[in-house]
């Protein structure tokens, strides 16, 4: 079966080369040769996330890795910021693991302001934030590093998503002094679904510790224990890793830098053809992710005809 090309915010399209590394035999996912596997992808996965703290990888979607920042954080209330489909659905996830939510909503295509997130963090008690860093469903880019920063003042927990962001969108876990951020294999790693990653602070590691009804699957404290013992903490999708270890190969090749300047490029390119054309960029000039770029459809209009 052949396709064409396709532009969608995932999955993305996957390289022959990378769906034939799938097909490779079975091996034990306890075994040396596993292990191996497993230590190379987590120094590749550093490098992604700009850190030096483990990633966790989850066999999983993103929605998983957002269910263990939930599961994982203290108790307290929770202040969702939502921008879009996918920031409501971590504030909707929290409430489904029993957690009082407050929303902060703006519009899709706008992004979320500093000084009122500082408002509504001093006039509640809080004990994290979650956040969409690249809402898909709307192409906006909020500052995550300056909202974090917010909720530290305020001793609150940043949790944030970036399952369209991460690895084509500049962010940098240690420098920014960040909390917890997660991702998904089928966007910007250009891998088939069916991966999550995420990292977590030595601080929300040492509060999750501490905290009630972690759950099995989900337990990020689990994760810490096997991740530094070369180990996955369940059967992991072995043909995934397999996946992963050659695509990682390909990205730190290029530079994680020069990714997020390759996909800044093309983000350019999008929104001149946009410009020229007369479409409505939905994001606002500055909060765009340079991942996603979401453009209002013209009622009537048979967009193939633009293409």
């Amino acid at each position: 079966m052949t396709f064409g090309t396709f532009f969608l915010p995932g999955p993305t399209e996957v390289h022959p080369d990378v769906l034939a590394a799938m097909a490779q035999p079975m091996i034990s996912h306890r075994g040396p040769e596993f292990e191996k596997i497993f230590v190379r992808v987590q120094q590749g996965m550093q490098k992604v996330f700009v850190t030096e703290r483990p990633v966790f990888i989850s066999t999983s979607s993103g929605t998983g890795m957002m269910e263990a920042a939930i599961r994982c954080s203290p108790e307290g209330k929770i202040l969702s910021l939502v921008d879009g489909a996918f920031s409501e659905r971590f504030a909707g996830i929290a409430e489904s693991c029993g957690r009082e939510v407050e929303r902060y909503e703006v519009a899709w295509g706008e992004i979320h302001n500093v000084a009122e997130l500082e408002k509504r963090l001093a006039a509640g008690k809080f004990s994290a934030i979650t956040v969409a860093h690249s809402e898909t469903s709307s192409g906006a880019l909020n500052d995550v590093r300056a909202l974090s920063d917010a909720a530290h003042r305020h001793n609150v927990l940043c949790l944030i998503d970036s399952v369209s962001g991460l690895a084509g969108a500049e962010l940098r876990f240690d420098e920014w002094g960040l909390d917890y951020v997660l991702t998904g294999s089928q966007k910007a790693i250009a891998l088939p679904p069916g991966l999550a990653f995420s990292v977590v602070s030595e601080k929300f590691i040492g509060l999750a510790r501490t905290a009630k009804n972690r759950g099995t699957y989900y337990d990020l404290v689990e994760y810490e224990e096997f991740t530094r013992n070369r180990q996955a903490p369940n059967t992991p999708a072995i043909s995934l890793y397999y996946a992963l270890d050659l695509q990682l190969e390909r990205i730190l090749a290029e530079g994680i830098e020069a990714r997020w300047a390759r996909h800044l490029a093309m983000q350019a390119e999008v929104i001149s053809w946009a410009d020229r054309l007369g479409l409505r960029v939905i994001a606002v000039p500055e909060g765009r992710s340079p991942t996603v770029t979401c453009i209002e459809l013209k009622k009537g209009v048979d967009m193939q005809g633009f293409l």
